[in-house]
């Protein structure tokens, strides 16, 4: 490697921030299983019979492929300012506010019907004339939507507010001057605190184009500010997605103390710049809105004491179409399947430390706990381990052996890893160097070794972000997964073919985005779905993006092709038309019929027909033949009859 491991970590270490170098980097804290005895059977129980709710949630996860720990759904409320500035149309006739606003809620909705349906969401307007919350306690408040889970009537009730007439319903009922941020958002609290199921996540996005929504009034932006603190108290993040206006946005004038913190050090925050375009919103909603759940949170050790608490995410996951579900004949409710194991002769119900595991050895079967299996299995704890740096010609493109997880810090668990992490970043990043590891991600996992490849921050011309700053986690291959392959043997091609191809390949060349395709069968699935669902006269029409484009192609080529065919093929050569069928030779008897190959077989095969009983597998020609070989003269013509004068011959 060149250096020793020692000297890397001290480079590393002499980068980070002095105000960081004093925090003491501890080990990340395992849980430790207090179920013993009596109360280990109690659990076992408990765990048997759970809840439908947690069971659901449980199945999601492994589903999802990791081991997320916090169990529940995730919640999103949209509070829209429903002021008379946010229907204010823009130049050359785009859009309001409020209707890209509503265009923004429509495909949220849309993308947690597919996604994740049993996450809860909610719109509240606030700036109304009506007034319409549970209670009625709050003026200029309308609940539109509660929080529940979404479906095909919230988004007909969505789309009923877009366009010129739905916006002009929304304004005569909904457009006032008076608004109260704190009275919609002790609103929004009441709506958390209704809910009687396990939420793991909250979040609330405010949309608006007022940057002071109270006009100067000191008392209603103390009591706003005041509810907010208390929302952010109690687990819920406050987003704002601030909307293009005349004289643009301030946001340091009162939303500043509203919003909450960035989630981590990486993160830019809150971005400065209104949205003034409906992708841009969008964007920026759905990077908000995504779940950011780890696949598994480890430990990455650096040296002796040194540790950084970090996570694995998948940045790509392949999208599949849902599974069937199954549904009740009578109820038409979905079915759930429930799996029980009974002991055989007594009909008792088996507990998971019932049932034993066995190995047969030397004609023994022995028998093991459950546990001991989890202990011959185990090699390690779960975590990364730092074995050396390699320069990043070393790797090649033929390890890539299976997708990649990125890897990202977790200052949540252990304070100073955001830091320390940065710093080795940056270190690897500037000497064109990988960190080799190894890495167990999850309990009763074999090692692999995996290369941690730099990937700096990349964002785009609106600030937003498109690539973070992180480690890809590449999956090495181990010595047996490379095996040497006897290669056809083909006509190699001339130096003229080849440069021809090479003209070929430059014109047809494009700048490949993963984004700008779209599977078509996932895509029609979903949308007569959605035409079922909203009851709409014909699903939307899709464009195969996959199809090549033969008009262009024939345009940027031009002679080219016609120019490869006379290189490569000869003269006379035409594709289309097809080979000459063979001629059939006619037997003699059946003038049209073709002959089948006559089948020998020897004495030693046959021979092993008879002794394992495999005679009738034969045809009767066959058995015929091999009576004509063996000189035994019969007239039988049935196949019993014929199999039996073998045997006996054949068995003497």
């Amino acid at each position: 490697m060149g250096r020793r491991l020692s000297d890397d970590v001290v480079d590393v270490l002499a980068h980070v921030p002095k105000t960081r170098q004093s925090l003491k980097l501890a080990r990340i804290s395992k849980q430790q299983q207090k179920n013993i005895g009596s109360c280990k059977q109690m659990a076992e129980w408990n765990t048997y019979y759970r809840n439908e709710d947690e069971e659901e949630d449980q199945e999601e996860e492994e589903q999802a492929g990791g081991d997320y720990k916090a169990t529940g759904r995730d919640s999103l409320v949209f509070l829209v300012d429903a002021s008379k500035e946010m229907f204010i149309k823009g130049e050359d006739g785009d859009p309001s506010n409020f209707d890209m606003t509503m265009q923004v809620v429509r495909s949220v909705y849309t993308s947690k019907i597919i996604s994740s349906y049993r996450d809860l969401v909610a719109l509240v307007f606030y700036g109304t004339k009506e007034s319409k919350n549970p209670r009625n306690s709050f003026k200029h408040v309308y609940v539109y939507h509660d929080l529940d889970e979404p479906g095909a009537q919230r988004v007909q009730e969505v789309d009923a507010l877009r366009g010129d007439k739905g916006a002009q319903l929304a304004a005569k009922t909904l457009g006032s001057g008076e608004a109260s941020l704190g009275d919609a958002l002790w609103c929004c609290a009441n709506l958390y605190s209704d809910i009687k199921l396990r939420l793991s996540h909250k979040r609330l996005m405010i949309f608006t184009c007022r940057d002071e929504p109270h006009w100067g009034d000191s008392a209603k932006d103390r009591q706003a500010r005041t509810k907010a603190s208390d929302l952010k108290e109690t687990g819920v993040v406050i987003d704002l997605m601030h909307l293009l206006k005349p004289g643009g946005f301030d946001v340091s004038a009162f939303f500043c103390d509203i919003i909450s913190p960035p989630e981590d050090e990486e993160e830019l925050g809150l971005q400065m710049e209104p949205c003034g375009k409906l992708e841009d919103l969008r964007k920026r909603v759905r990077a908000k809105e995504l779940k950011k759940r780890t696949l598994a949170r480890l430990s990455l050790s650096l040296g002796e004491g040194v540790n950084v608490a970090v996570g694995l995410y998948a940045t790509a996951v392949s999208a599949r179409k849902p599974p069937p579900v199954r549904l009740y004949r009578e109820t038409n409710e979905p079915v759930r399947s429930k799996t029980r194991t009974f002991h055989t002769q007594t009909g008792s119900l088996l507990l998971p430390s019932d049932i034993k595991k066995a190995q047969v050895y030397a004609k023994k079967q022995i028998v093991m706990e459950r546990d001991e299996v989890d202990a011959i299995k185990k090699f390690d704890d779960p975590g990364l381990v730092l074995i050396g740096f390699k320069p990043m010609e070393k790797l090649k493109l033929h390890h890539h052996i299976r997708p990649s997880v990125f890897l990202y810090p977790e200052e949540e668990e252990v304070k100073g890893s955001a830091c320390l992490f940065t710093a080795l970043l940056k270190r690897c990043s500037d000497r064109s160097v990988f960190a080799l590891c190894r890495c167990i991600p999850r309990r009763n996992f074999p090692p692999r070794f995996v290369a941690l490849v730099p990937q700096k921050e990349e964002v785009d011309e609106a600030n937003a972000q498109i690539s973070p700053a992180g480690f890809n986690v590449i999956y090495l291959p181990f010595a047996d997964d490379f095996r040497t392959l006897d290669l056809p043997r083909c006509p190699y091609a001339s130096q003229m073919q080849v440069n021809k191809m090479k003209e070929i390949i430059s014109k047809l060349r494009f700048k490949y985005r993963s984004d700008a395709f779209e599977n078509p069968v996932i895509q029609k699935h979903f949308r007569n779905l959605e035409a079922l669902a909203l009851d709409m006269v014909a699903p939307e029409e899709i464009e195969d993006l996959i199809m090549p484009k033969v008009e262009q192609i024939d345009q940027r080529l031009g002679p080219l092709v016609q120019e490869f065919k006379d290189l490569v093929y000869p003269a006379d050569y035409n594709p289309e038309t097809k080979p000459a069928a063979k001629r059939k030779t006619a037997d003699a008897g059946a003038g049209a019929s073709e002959k089948k190959p006559k089948v020998e077989l020897t004495e030693d095969e046959l021979r092993a027909h008879v002794l394992n009983g495999t005679l009738g597998k034969l045809t009767v020609p066959v058995l015929k033949d091999a009576c004509k070989q063996f000189g035994v003269r019969t007239t039988v013509t049935k196949k019993q009859e014929l199999m039996d004068v073998l045997t006996s011959r054949l068995g003497s």
